[in-house]
């Protein structure tokens, strides 16, 4: 026994060392009745896993030191060129929708679930993935401006004991695959419960929090917020090898209906200070319009060579507002509630590419993907330096869309005008799961 005892001792800690600690809104789709004027919030996704116990779990400061993570802008690597034809997928990490399938899993679990995702999105031919890294005002990556994601550890400002965005980068890059940083700009707390941790900076900013239909944000209209949602953004782009920066469409949210009416956005006081005899919602474009111009000149300051790229809602403005707008009945991005401004982006060059949400079907009633897709690739001609790329609704192929070659159908059609170099895909996990077969259509395409 005296023999075996070191044995035993041995097989004992590495079996200890061997266990991995488990600490811790796609552009999400909208439903037809908010594409056709009804609005109301998005879907709830899928409901996370409740956070386990905090006595199993104590929140710890981030204790990395990754060699990515620098105290003076890298500027070493070379951004990969917009691809000649943009094969994208959104991997959307708000409430774990694609990836981590659950928050608090073990880091070799949480790898491995990625590992295997980016193996099948490039076997189908795919080139570029854009990952949403600050889903929620919390991070993928040890920020020094924001606290840990919950969709990570379950727990708001506990570590993963890795980085996950230097990891995603370099899986990304060792299979030929461009890795664009997705980020929400304003958007605090989602609809989970998540407690925000006690670092976050809202805790130190309160007045720049907005309460709105359930959910949180930094209000777009306090110069101060904008600045430091920029800041995060440009903590990414200067210190990681990312190929691209990408913001979805909510900027400010979309419209809340309570018993048939839309609940106003709070900002009464601030108008009246700020507003500067501006009508209401042009006011509201232009802390937008600020936004998006601050953020490419901090951008382009230091790595002039990384794209930007911005996804709004697939309704500029409908003809009934605009003659130039688009022969369509839909809810807009311009008019109604998000308060953005694509074809200014456009025109002024303040983004490097624009990924329209086109999730409607061909004959849809009100917004048909024809017509907005010929609408769209005519807008280009404003400023032929921006690339465009259609958001195709993926999600609904075999689910929502009747026809079960729709998907097919509009994958053809995109590559009729001259102005459209390509697509990205909502979201990764239908692809995964393969529904509706979806695979075989990609195949075909993406040969």
């Amino acid at each position: 026994m005296r023999k075996l005892f070191p044995f035993l001792m041995f097989v004992f800690l590495a079996a200890a060392c061997a266990v991995p600690s488990a600490r811790q809104t796609g552009p999400a789709p909208l439903t037809d009745a908010i594409q056709q004027q009804a609005v109301k919030p998005a879907a709830a996704p899928r409901k996370t896993p409740a956070a386990p116990p905090a006595t199993a779990r104590k929140p710890q400061p981030p204790v990395l030191k990754n060699p990515s993570v620098l105290d003076e802008p890298d500027t070493r690597y070379k951004a990969m060129p917009l691809p000649q034809e943009m094969r994208g997928v959104w991997i959307a990490s708000v409430e774990n929708m694609d990836w981590p399938s659950k928050p608090g899993l073990p880091p070799a679990a949480q790898q491995k679930e990625f590992t295997d995702l980016l193996d099948l999105l490039k076997q189908l031919n795919f080139n570029t993935v854009i990952v949403q890294v600050r889903p929620a005002a919390d991070t993928f990556w040890p920020s020094r401006q924001e606290p840990w994601s919950y969709y990570l550890t379950g727990r708001q400002g506990v570590s993963p004991h890795y980085d996950p965005l230097a990891f995603m980068i370099k899986e990304a890059h060792k299979r030929g695959l461009a890795f664009h940083a997705w980020f929400n700009p304003f958007r605090v707390q989602n609809v989970s419960k998540a407690a925000l941790s006690e670092n976050h900076p809202i805790k130190k900013h309160p007045d720049w929090l907005v309460s709105y239909g359930g959910r949180k944000y930094y209000n777009p209209a306090i110069a101060a917020a904008r600045r430091h949602s920029i800041n995060v953004i440009a903590e990414v782009a200067e210190k990681y090898d990312v190929d691209g920066i990408h913001l979805d469409d909510y900027f400010y949210p979309y419209p809340v209906k309570k018993n048939g009416k839309t609940v106003p956005w709070p900002d009464a006081e601030l108008y009246k200070k700020y507003g500067n005899g501006q009508p209401l919602a042009a006011w509201r474009r232009s802390n937008v319009n600020t936004f998006v111009r601050d953020l490419h000149q901090r951008l382009k300051a230091t790595k002039p060579e990384l794209p930007l790229g911005i996804s709004p809602f697939g309704v500029w403005r409908n003809q009934s507002k605009d003659p130039t707008g688009s022969p369509t009945r839909a809810f807009s991005a311009y008019d109604d509630g998000l308060y953005a401004d694509s074809r200014l982006w456009i025109e002024q060059g303040w983004i490097d590419y624009v990924v329209p949400q086109l999730y409607w079907h061909f004959g849809h009633r009100v917004a048909p993907y024809g017509v907005l897709l010929k609408w769209w690739n005519k807008e280009m001609e404003r400023n032929p330096q921006v690339k465009l790329y259609i958001g195709l609704g993926t999600y609904k192929h075999g689910n929502e869309w009747k026809d079960p070659a729709e998907l097919d159908k509009q994958m053809a059609e995109l590559k009729k005008y001259k102005n459209v170099a390509g697509a990205v895909h909502f979201s990764a996990i239908r692809i995964k799961n393969n529904q509706g077969q979806v695979q075989k259509t990609l195949k075909k395409h993406y040969k």
